[in-house]
């Protein structure tokens, strides 16, 4: 029994095209909901949630409308060509929005007076006597504002006490340099400062924000049109034993599929401090998402290859018994298969919580708070580390079994989210070397998890079970980014990381009740190097 590594390879070119979107769409959608439309992190957190609360709603519908399909291309195939053409022009279209907010933040004075005196490459920001230049500036332009009647007196006061004074009170203490923590928290309040200067812009003609946030409707609609199915493809056509190996070679293209997106967004020259604009990027990424799907649909013969594994199911004796096929609700299921079920989802849930909060976030958090882009090269080769490592954790997973891969994966994540409290400025290896952990980490578990939910199906209903997981997945991903957004806003960016490892740590606890959905490797290491 081996796994058609060519069969898997062309059914993981549609998780390199959802990598791609959600890679990109976390990159610079959060980024330029603050930076260029001036929301908070909690509305941000509110909009990034948006998608998680309409795939809440359609993951599960359609990954059982595809199971209930039956069209000449098969199951899932129909739902991908129509999610990933429509996703992937809607996400073009975004180019346009992109573009005519940059112009309007460019036709103000915030980038020239404020933001290139405030980082510019000459200076040290640690310096105290560098931002008592930059608050002059600030007092200069909101007196200004005031005396033309562009803000209210109520508005420049709040500004006054929520902002300048506290960045005057961090300033006040003695030391010609501001220790990490001071230099953080003041670049906190000035970065709210310039949030509020781009919400001016925004609130005043806010139609460019209403477009931007129609046409990103249609991209999320469309992409949870074939999430389901795509997913459920992969168990369509593998056999149980070796959905996990299978599992590591479409993570490898997902992961694949992201370091290209960080790629294109690298070489349109994202800073970290500027406003620049990132029409090319949408363009360019559209265009690749509907390239790769060309050729999958060259290469995969969805209704054959799920013929083959039925054939396999009969050979190996796989198959399920006829006299169990009837509808498998949860009412149904036995008791403990039902338990493992409620505490696998539930560790999906605060899995999630405490990822996607770090993954939502993260584009600003590292300029923000590390002064480091994403896009150093430091980064892609952590990325490339954990692309390096999924085949491997694929190997281990069937040795160790799923349960004790995801909880050492879960063990990692914990470590890497409670370093990640102490990174300070000037620390670009060390700040790659936790997300690497991290990832290696979440490789572990990325593996493991969605096959140990799809193991408590029957079969031929994964696609419900697909929802479940998805359904566990993005009901988090609605919470955590309000709620670390929120937070964010209350007691600063510095409390990400606390955060996620919180959520992490209470991960591990629900799955330790897991009992069900593993099926372990019958051999030695050397057994496992065979099959690969």
């Amino acid at each position: 029994m081996k796994l058609n590594y060519k069969r898997t390879f062309y059914i993981g070119l549609i998780f390199f095209i959802i990598s791609l979107f959600w890679q990109t769409y976390d990159m610079l959608i959060a980024r330029t909901l603050i930076d260029k439309y001036g929301l908070n992190q909690t509305w941000s957190g509110i909009v990034m949630a948006a998608d998680n609360i309409m795939a809440v709603i359609l993951l599960p519908l359609f990954g059982a409308l595809s199971d209930k399909s039956n069209a000449k291309l098969g199951r899932r195939t129909p739902y991908i060509i129509v999610g990933t053409v429509l996703s992937a022009f809607a996400f073009m279209a975004l180019a346009y929005t992109d573009y005519v907010q940059t112009l309007k933040i460019q036709a103000t004075d915030i980038i020239e007076n404020h933001y290139d005196v405030a980082f510019a490459d000459d200076i040290d920001d640690s310096e105290r006597s560098h931002w008592y230049i930059v608050i002059n500036n600030m007092e200069e332009e909101r007196d200004l504002a005031y005396d033309l009647g562009m803000i209210s007196g109520k508005k420049l006061t709040l500004w006054e006490e929520s902002i300048r004074d506290p960045m005057l009170t961090i300033l006040a203490a003695n030391g010609e340099y501001l220790n990490n923590r001071d230099l953080s928290s003041i670049k906190d309040f000035y970065y709210k400062y310039l949030s509020d200067r781009a919400w001016e812009v925004t609130s005043n003609d806010p139609s460019n924000l209403i477009i931007f946030s129609g046409i990103l409707f249609i991209a999320l609609v469309s992409m949870a049109i074939f999430r389901s199915p795509a997913v459920a493809l992969m168990p369509d056509i593998t056999v149980k034993p070796l959905r996990s190996k299978a599992n590591a070679i479409i993570t490898f293209m997902g992961a694949f599929g992201g370091i290209m997106a960080v790629y294109v967004i690298m070489v349109s020259g994202l800073n970290k401090h500027a406003y620049d604009h990132h029409a090319a990027v949408y363009i360019i990424i559209g265009i690749m998402m509907l390239i790769v799907l060309g050729i999958f649909l060259w290469k995969v013969d969805e209704p054959k290859w799920v013929k083959d594994k039925l054939d396999l199911d009969k050979k190996y004796e796989l198959t399920t018994d006829e006299s169990t096929l009837q509808k498998q609700t949860l009412k149904t299921m036995t008791y403990e298969r039902r338990i493992s079920l409620y505490f696998m989802l539930a560790s999906v849930f605060l899995l999630f919580m405490g990822y996607n909060a770090v993954m939502s976030k993260i584009a600003d958090y590292l300029p923000k708070v590390l002064n480091l882009n994403f896009f150093d090269y430091q980064f892609i080769v952590a990325q490339g580390v954990v692309i390096a490592s999924i085949l491997p954790i694929g190997i281990l997973s069937m040795i160790l079994g799923r349960k004790r891969t995801i909880q050492i994966g879960m063990i990692l994540m914990f470590i890497a989210m409670a370093s990640g409290v102490n990174l300070n400025e000037g620390q670009p290896w060390l700040t790659a070397g936790i997300i690497a952990l991290a990832g290696l980490g979440w490789t572990m578990i990325g593996i493991n998890t969605y096959v140990m939910v799809v193991e408590l199906s029957r079969g031929y209903d994964v696609g419900r079970y697909t929802g479940y997981y998805y359904a566990a997945s993005m009901s988090a991903q609605i919470v955590t980014p309000i709620l670390s957004g929120y937070l964010m806003d209350g007691y600063g960016r510095l409390i990400l990381f606390p955060y996620a490892a919180f959520f992490v740590a209470l991960s591990f606890v629900t799955m330790i009740f897991v009992k069900k959905g593993e099926i372990k490797f019958k051999g030695s290491w050397k057994d496992a190097l065979k099959e690969v």
